[in-house]
């Protein structure tokens, strides 16, 4: 595999797309400087955006300044503007954190951005991903487990969070909790997680299952390391191997599974537990739509779920699917088409789309570590 240049590295910066975006909502976060001007400007500055190579990024006009650029007359990046839009979307968030136990009209958040709930509306969604409504309730539900791990009891915990009703808590935290709050609040306790191992093409696969369908399916070195990340993932869940013939379902789905990794088949139709934010499970439900064969960049999953700047945290989500394969974020690649991360190993990634391209099984295991609905089961 070829090594990246320092260019290629620049240009998958989200900061240069940013810059080449003239993103007036970076404004404040970082300047960029121009090796063969000698000049920083703001991301937004109405400048010729620079090749990546001849780009750096500094966290702020007096650092850049150190390192001997000097301002854009145009853009003027050391002078004070209006807070930009960034900085006042961050005040408004602040305000959702520091009030989750109270309803918050649009018209009030509007008042401390200073602008129109409708531009308020766009604007949120424009820095945050979501609307102001679907950050409150991912901040809420955020508490809400804090309070739950941190021994709270359920109605302590509610409370805290701002949730009036445990009818209303039951209708909010389905997607997000994965289980009963008190559940949660025990790690997982009275829930039972069956899991089985098997070697497949690419290596030491463990897939587990609550009853609404798998929740984990991850690569590693063996089953003991896959069940100690399988326990650390469910701390107090009970964890039960798998046992013919009671777990005939869950030993039907490692074979589906195994079957496509190492036979070619197609990809199996299983039912998932998605368990995450909000945000993350609008990434990963987006995610089992793109079929095998496809490819698609960080950025057509952001605008897929409809928050087209949330191209990092659309990254990120795909860095936290603790179900391989099944949820397919081996199919997200970077803009320019390079691999990108993967959670367990860029070979495999690779092996995964070498094989659906070819409509086969992947080769071999690659070696380790080289980078880093439906029914449910009965």
């Amino acid at each position: 595999m070829a090594m990246l240049s320092d260019s290629d590295h620049r240009a998958a910066d989200p900061r240069y797309a940013q810059v080449r975006a003239r993103d007036r909502t970076a404004d404040g976060a970082f300047v960029y400087a121009v090796r063969t001007t000698g000049v920083f400007c703001r991301p937004s500055c109405g400048a010729r955006p620079a090749r990546p190579e001849n780009i750096a990024f500094y966290d702020s006009a007096a650092e850049a300044e150190a390192a001997g650029f000097r301002p854009c007359k145009r853009c003027r990046p050391n002078e004070e503007q209006a807070p930009s839009l960034s900085i006042r979307m961050r005040a408004v968030a602040a305000e959702i954190d520091a009030r989750l136990d109270t309803p918050l009209p649009l018209s009030d958040l509007a008042r401390i951005a200073g602008m129109s709930a409708s531009h308020l509306q766009r604007s949120f969604k424009s820095v945050f991903g979501i609307t102001p409504k679907a950050y409150h309730a991912a901040r809420r539900l955020a508490a809400l487990k804090a309070g739950l791990r941190a021994g709270d009891s359920v109605l302590g915990a509610m409370a805290e969070a701002g949730y009036g009703s445990t009818s209303r808590l039951y209708a909010l935290v389905d997607d997000g909790l994965g289980m009963t709050p008190s559940a949660y609040r025990a790690g997982g306790a009275g829930e039972m997680i069956v899991h089985a191992t098997r070697d497949t093409a690419l290596g030491p696969l463990m897939m587990a299952a609550s009853g609404r369908g798998v929740c984990f399916a991850q690569f590693g070195d063996g089953p003991e390391a896959l069940r100690a990340q399988l326990a650390a993932e469910f701390p107090r869940a009970e964890l039960r191997a798998a046992a013919a013939p009671h777990d005939a379902a869950l030993d039907a789905w490692m074979e589906a599974i195994d079957a496509h990794l190492s036979r070619g088949a197609p990809s199996p139709d299983l039912p998932v537990d998605l368990r995450g934010t909000a945000f993350q499970i609008r990434v990963w439900r987006f995610l089992l739509g793109v079929k095998p064969g496809e490819r698609i960049s960080y950025a057509d999953v952001a605008r897929g779920i409809g928050a087209p700047r949330a191209v990092r945290a659309a990254a990120s989500a795909c860095a936290a699917n603790r179900i391989g394969v099944l949820v397919p974020c081996h199919r997200v690649l970077r803009g320019d088409g390079g691999l990108g991360g993967y959670r367990w190993g860029v070979n495999r990634k690779r092996a995964l789309l070498d094989r659906e391209r070819e409509g086969g099984a992947p080769d071999a295991a690659p070696p380790p570590d080289q980078g880093r609905s439906r029914s449910a089961m009965p």
